[in-house]
């Protein structure tokens, strides 16, 4: 099975129940995986007797809620734990996946709900797709607007009724499979009113549960896509205004710091200048920081500065993790300043010489040390 990974080690700690019948499915294997954001992990299996009974009892999940399916040849059932509860599903071969109740637990009663929509739906687009009356254009609208009726019904219903549940999480990695194109998430990151949808989740799951990987990678994916779409917009407004726009060896900035002084970088004229553009929210950020802190120790005494422009859209974050920070840390949310110096994608630096000379961008630089040790 693709993606499959085998649980390699079980921990001490609490535990969760699912247990209950599947009728029907004598002789046959009963699995319960977690679906984990690196692949479905099993936990546990069971040969089902004739009265279908089964008790699995695994580790609980660590930092927020997980989602977990019960399979029995190929009907998929989705469950999601929250922490010690006990889940108790009662099911019936064949077709388990539509005919099934479960109890105690909210969020799973709500991924049977969500899962049947969805199981309408695909069925609903097979019939469009095979429609040879509809053709071209008019298929593609009579799909989207099908998949408009029921993101809003989700999105209004389950999502923004409780956006820091496991369910709702849940309905935004919902896909649809095609019978002339690939599989496709329903939920847009990028539409404007699917992106409420994440972003409304993102931010509770962020508050609600922040040690989880859940919740951190899906806040990344909203950042990135905030971040995207600040710089699209002002690269819109560059090509509007480029008169405005100050060029002399460098392109200066102007941006706030910390104690909300603005600073340039033409003031540091005689310094040899890392300009950094930088986004504390990522994953790798700790890890730069370091690299750069290294830098920093290593040559400010011989004349480097650093002007770190951070596009974080949370300046309260912003402002706490730069606070113990040595160097020039400004901000600048809607990311015109990434604009002005064509940068596509952060984490990304200029070097800058002692007469505010723009000298190379990150993909020309083999050796940093070197090419500051020559700029020095």
């Amino acid at each position: 099975m693709m993606g499959l990974l085998a649980m390699t080690a079980c921990q001490k700690g609490s535990t969760f129940t699912v247990e209950g019948t599947i009728e029907g499915a004598k002789d046959s294997t009963l699995y319960l995986y977690n679906r984990s954001l690196s692949g479905i992990v099993l936990l546990d299996s069971v040969v089902l007797d004739a009265d279908g009974d089964f008790r699995f009892s695994p580790q609980a999940p660590v930092g927020g809620p997980d989602l977990y399916v019960l399979r029995v040849n190929n009907q998929w059932l989705n469950l999601a734990i929250d922490s010690t509860e006990t889940v108790t599903v009662k099911a019936k071969m064949p077709g388990m996946a539509q005919n099934y109740t479960v109890s105690g637990s909210e969020d799973c009663v709500k991924l049977r709900e969500l899962a049947l929509m969805h199981s309408q739906l695909q069925e609903r687009v097979f019939q469009v797709e095979q429609n040879t009356q509809l053709m071209g254009q008019t298929m593609v609208d009579s799909l989207n607007a099908m998949l408009r009726r029921y993101k809003d019904e989700v999105t209004l219903n389950y999502i923004f009724q409780a956006p820091q549940s496991a369910y709702a999480y849940f309905a935004l990695s919902q896909t649809l499979n095609h019978l002339y194109w690939s599989t496709a998430p329903i939920f847009q990151l990028n539409d404007s009113l699917d992106g409420r949808a994440y972003r409304a989740v993102a931010t509770c799951w962020k508050e609600y549960y922040p040690e989880s990987e859940r919740a951190q990678q899906l806040y990344n994916m909203v950042e990135r896509d905030i971040t995207s779409s600040r710089i699209a917009a002002a690269r819109r407004q560059q090509l509007q205004e480029e008169d405005k726009i100050v060029v002399s060896d460098i392109i200066d900035l102007q941006l706030p710091d910390l104690q909300g002084h603005l600073r340039t970088l033409s003031e540091l004229r005689g310094k040899v200048v890392l300009l950094d553009f930088h986004l504390f929210s990522l994953p790798e950020s700790g890890a730069r920081i370091l690299k750069l802190r290294e830098l920093y120790d290593r040559y400010h005494d011989r004349g480097l500065e650093i002007f770190q422009v951070s596009i974080d859209p949370d300046e309260h974050f912003w402002k706490q993790a730069v606070t113990s920070l040595p160097w020039i840390s400004v901000y600048d949310p809607e990311g015109e300043s990434c604009i002005s110096y064509n940068v596509q994608a952060v984490p990304e630096f200029f070097l800058i010489d002692r007469n505010n000379a723009l000298q190379k961008r990150s993909s020309q630089i083999e050796d940093l040390d070197r090419e500051l040790e020559s700029l020095l």
